[in-house]
């Protein structure tokens, strides 16, 4: 195998969350604020401490490595940068092992030619993913190793709730809040990854339904989106008919796309509202037991009964509050990591009762 014909392969199994992650500042979609300045601290080549936060899947990793290469150019980059994911090591040891002894390193000298292309400033970048994930004493001992090497270091902290990241090191950065994607731009995106991929896809329901249906899918999480999207795409591919008869081979659809992300069909959670109105405890039980056994998420069943019942007119606004509360107590919990079978017999049940 040539090496040509080794990095297309390589490139082909490559995530497309990868293969498309933007190479620069000016591709990052729909943050303009934040590119605009961070441009400004690029053209002078003087980077102070950043804190990145926002709802997952805006862009927050992908602004920071963009900045990063356009800094200092894909030679000395892996060099001066330094990617860490701070949930798989949350305590006090990546702070004092790997962290400082990458923040004391000596700044290597670039090459003319990285000189002429790039600004190359004399310092590292640390970028911290998931910094929120970090113990407090983790926290408190990456503030004195901030302190210590800012000469030669810089910490760029990427998170999603700026509240867990103490006080003394939040104070020590500056902060930029990334907001969900709009619509348009994430359309955009799709559509653009959906042509270089040569997709194909259903446009008997609208030129971009199945690309909104992803959107509403994700939440605006753009990440989610396109791994969505890859998923259909292999999904489809690998159940396209040989003698392809019908010309539909590798089409990917609304349902494709719902299947992929494991959201309930509405005839379930139409059926699963209707039991539960008739206050019917033993088929509440078989229809939650079949559900548990047909391997639905129990969250997205969450989410999806809150979206339908939410808007219901038929129910009034105290018991739609209720409803909301049963929901929300029945998610916490889940996120604790409590038995989901058990958690959804209790739901269907509770609800059952006010509604």
């Amino acid at each position: 195998m040539t090496t040509a014909t080794y990095e297309e392969e390589k490139l082909h199994h490559t995530p497309w969350v990868e293969k498309y992650r933007p190479k620069n500042l000016n591709d990052i979609a729909s943050q303009e604020h934040a590119v605009k300045v961070l441009e400004k601290q690029v053209s002078t080549g003087n980077l102070p401490h950043m804190l990145f936060y926002g709802p997952p899947g805006t862009g927050k990793t992908s602004t920071i490595l963009a900045l990063a290469k356009q800094l200092y150019g894909p030679n000395l980059y892996k060099s001066r940068v330094l990617e860490l994911n701070a949930s798989d090591e949350r305590g006090i040891s990546i702070v004092r092992q790997k962290i400082k002894n990458f923040a004391k390193l000596t700044v290597s000298n670039p090459t003319p030619e990285d000189l002429k292309n790039y600004p190359c400033p004399p310092y590292k970048i640390i970028i911290l993913d998931e910094a929120d994930s970090m113990t407090n004493d983790a926290q408190s001992a990456l503030r004195r190793t901030m302190e210590t090497y800012a000469n030669i270091t810089r910490f760029a902290l990427v998170c999603n709730y700026i509240t867990r990241i103490i006080d003394p090191l939040a104070s020590r950065c500056s902060k930029f809040r990334f907001k969900l994607l709009n619509n348009e731009n994430s359309l955009n995106r799709l559509k653009y990854i959906a042509n270089e991929e040569q997709l194909n896809l259903d446009k008997s329901q609208g030129e971009d339904g199945v690309l909104n249906e992803v959107l509403k899918i994700s939440n605006g999480d753009l990440r989610k989106a396109i791994t969505y999207l890859q998923s259909a795409s292999k999904l489809s591919t690998s159940l396209q008919l040989e003698d392809d008869q019908d010309g539909n081979a590798g089409l990917i659809t609304k349902q494709s796309i719902r299947e992929t992300a494991g959201v309930l069909p509405d005839e379930l959670i139409d059926s699963l509202i209707k039991t539960i109105r008739s206050k019917n405890e033993e088929k509440l039980i078989s229809l939650v037991n079949d559900i548990i056994l047909s391997g639905w998420s129990a969250q997205q069943l969450i989410d999806q009964l809150h979206e339908v019942l939410v808007i219901d007119d038929s129910i009034n606004s105290l018991v739609k509050n209720q409803i909301a509360l049963i929901l929300f107590d029945t998610d916490k919990k889940l996120n604790f990591g409590t038995d989901e079978h058990i958690q959804l017999l209790n739901l269907v049940l509770q609800v059952s009762k006010v509604i």
